[in-house]
């Protein structure tokens, strides 16, 4: 079982056995809120189109991004595995990105992952929403990060990969942004560097 992560909170990405992870996924999943009353039957819980990003850095540099118009790193390292227009899984991953830690570029630290609404609706439109770090090779889920409290925000920024040493580490950031793509988020990305 992983480790529920709180704001700010960084674990290890150190295999049990003392080796070092070499691929994993980090997935997102969201709900719709469900309306209840005549609004809610007339209008219903509605779709929400949300979307996860990875941006990798070389310091403070952007050296590459994977979103829902470039599925895959310029050198192969990450990949997303598709958008996914309305989520609602019911606790599954709604959209999924692989990163193999061995291939990603020496000059990359860290990988920051980002949620935002492309539909414009704000936060307080989302229920159940996560994002999770799995060990590719074996399936484990080794980190959760757990979106609370909704608010009147359009982004989230998420949680970090960074190198640590010889190893990796994950650290829940949890901020709140505004904005429809990963470029609306820059500015807010930066001081979490």
């Amino acid at each position: 079982m992983g480790v529920n992560l709180s704001k700010g909170q960084a674990i290890s990405l150190e295999k049990s056995d003392g080796g070092g992870l070499s691929a994993v996924s980090m997935g997102l999943g969201w709900q719709a809120v469900k309306r209840s009353g005549f609004l809610g039957k007339l209008f219903g819980g509605g779709d929400i189109d949300l979307d996860a990003s990875a941006v990798l850095f070389a310091g403070r540099e952007m050296a590459d991004v994977v979103y829902y118009r470039q599925l895959k790193s310029k050198d192969g390292s990450v990949t997303h595995t598709g958008d996914n227009l309305t989520g609602g899984t019911g606790g599954g991953d709604d959209e999924v990105i692989l990163v193999d830690l061995t291939a990603v570029p020496a000059e990359v630290d860290q990988i920051v992952f980002t949620v935002n609404s492309f539909t414009g609706q704000t936060f307080t439109e989302v229920e159940d929403a996560f994002c999770r770090l799995v060990d590719r090779t074996n399936g484990e889920e080794l980190a959760r990060y757990t979106l609370t409290g909704g608010g009147a925000y359009t982004a989230q920024i998420m949680a970090k990969v960074s190198r640590r040493g010889g190893g990796w580490e994950m650290t829940a950031i949890g901020v709140p942004s505004q904005g429809r793509t990963f470029k609306d988020l820059l500015p807010d990305i930066l001081p979490h560097l």
